[in-house]
């Protein structure tokens, strides 16, 4: 008869089910092929694990850790400095191996006091209230789920969800107080706790213009008004660091596809059991947990053993084919005046382009008002949706969704900015912006798209003043209609 597995084994076998789409898919972010990101994955995973075992043996401060996911994160993001500091830094992505030498990066390993106020904040929560915050926040699960998983009544997860947040909020305020400054943060720091207890009141002009030039009293900015819209960026940026935003988007992304194929209803990773009207039902469901744990626990064991180059590539995905890994591909529509499907996870460029001086005049084009036909004959070739996914006081995160009539073997997207606005970052397309006039073009592993299907793209960019949404929104040259 074989030995059964341990109680150890079995944790840690459901911690690889449950967390090991969120560490590779960070991991890919990280590096710069699929291989090198099962690797650094792989590895982050087993330090990861002996941090656990470590905090559940008592000699680490339990009360002192982040949640699972988060704590397993930061081990990707640990290990791709100790990857640059031993000579290996090819292998990362080279954003990540800019940020890993910038002052911010520094904060992560300086002084407690000096570390970004949501990663302290929630490492003062309890493990379970830190737990729920982040399923909620940064993972995107809808919340009954999270109450399944973490064993909470589903009618009250929202009261305990709530009264997290608050303390949270009060944890990140108390930690922004105790943190260095200098007199003129120290005078805004009483301000900016009574202006965000207020969803409706309104920032005193010298706060907005001191928020737009000093980055951390944003960052505090956004973990104290946690109905703003801005506590998951917060927590994403303030824990993980480098690529916080553009992991956020995949994980949101994993998620609404997840829900959109129905499988919080099965009995897979997200712990869920739903109710049924049938024994058998329920009996063959008790199997299919039975043997999900068996495989987890070998991928277990298949993950913590060394590795190798040829079986990573099959395990992980083909380098010819650069899909983002852990989260589904897009879902094409079923014809081309359907809305398009939220794309696949974004995957950072590691293209930079230069800071603007004097952006050209705007570019005349096809307004956001444009009719459904254009100056050529037929209808347009294109429709574009834009999406402001987030916003802060000098930054913000975007996507732009464009469905095309026409089959395509490649792409080149342009489109205008009217206030200035300039892109920092683009994931899932390579960037170049002269003035105002910003062209994104394909991925070598998205630049195919069937005649009604949909490309996407997402980008960080700074603004000043007033955020328009672009216009003039071209395909290959020609214009698209913008909704």
């Amino acid at each position: 008869m074989p030995d059964l597995p341990s109680p150890q084994d079995a944790t840690e076998a459901a911690l690889f089910s449950e967390c090991w789409d969120a560490v590779l898919s960070y991991a890919d972010l990280c590096t710069a092929g699929s291989t090198a990101a099962a690797e650094l994955a792989r590895e982050a995973f087993a330090q990861g694990i002996r941090e656990l075992r470590a905090a559940e043996a008592g000699t680490a401060r339990r009360s002192s850790r982040l949640p699972r996911i988060p704590l397993l994160l930061t081990a990707v993001r640990r290990t791709a400095a100790a990857w640059e500091d031993a000579g290996q830094g090819h292998k990362l992505d080279p954003g990540l191996r800019l940020w890993l030498h910038s002052d911010e990066a520094a904060r992560y390993t300086g002084p407690p006091l000096e570390r970004p106020v949501a990663l302290r904040g929630l490492r003062d929560l309890q493990p379970a209230d830190a737990e729920l915050l982040w399923l909620a926040e940064a993972e995107a699960l809808p919340l009954p789920l999270v109450a399944r998983r973490l064993g909470l009544d589903p009618a009250t997860a929202a009261d305990e969800l709530a009264q997290v947040s608050r303390l949270f909020r009060d944890r990140c305020h108390r930690n922004h107080l105790d943190s260095p400054m200098d007199a003129e943060c120290r005078g805004y720091a009483r301000l900016l706790d009574a202006v965000t207890r207020s969803p409706a009141a309104d920032s005193p002009a010298g706060l907005s213009r001191h928020l737009t030039t000093c980055h951390r009293c944003a960052e505090a900015a956004a973990c104290l008004r946690p109905r703003g819209g801005g506590l998951p960026g917060a927590l994403a940026g303030g824990v993980i660091g480098w690529g916080g935003l553009a992991y956020l988007e995949r994980r949101r992304r994993a998620a609404e596809a997840r829900l959109g194929a129905g499988r919080p209803d099965r009995p897979d990773t997200d712990g869920g059991d739903p109710t049924d009207g049938g024994g058998g039902t329920r009996v063959a469901r008790h199997a299919l947990l039975v043997a999900a744990a068996l495989v987890s626990l070998l991928a277990l064991v298949v993950t913590l053993m060394p590795f190798d180059d040829t079986a990573g590539r099959s395990a992980a995905r083909p380098d010819a084919d650069r899909r983002p890994v852990a989260d589904p591909g897009p879902s094409l529509p079923p014809a081309p005046s359907a809305h398009p499907t939220s794309p696949g996870s974004p995957k950072p460029s590691a293209e930079r382009t230069p800071e603007p001086g004097n952006p050209e005049p705007a570019p005349q084009g096809t307004s956001s008002a444009a009719p459904e036909t254009t100056g050529h004959s037929g209808p347009a070739a294109c429709r574009a949706d834009y999406d402001l996914v987030n916003q802060w006081p000098d930054g913000f995160q975007a996507t732009v969704t464009v469905t095309t009539r026409e089959p395509l073997d490649s792409w080149r997207v342009g489109f205008a900015f009217r206030d200035g606005q300039w892109i920092r970052q683009m994931w899932d397309a390579s960037v170049s912006q002269n003035g105002s006039r910003v062209t994104a073009v394909a991925a070598e592993y998205n630049k195919e798209v069937p005649a009604g299907g949909t490309l996407a793209f997402g980008f960080l960019a700074s603004w000043r003043g007033t955020n328009s949404p672009p216009y003039d929104v071209t395909l290959n040259g020609r214009p698209c209609v913008t909704v």
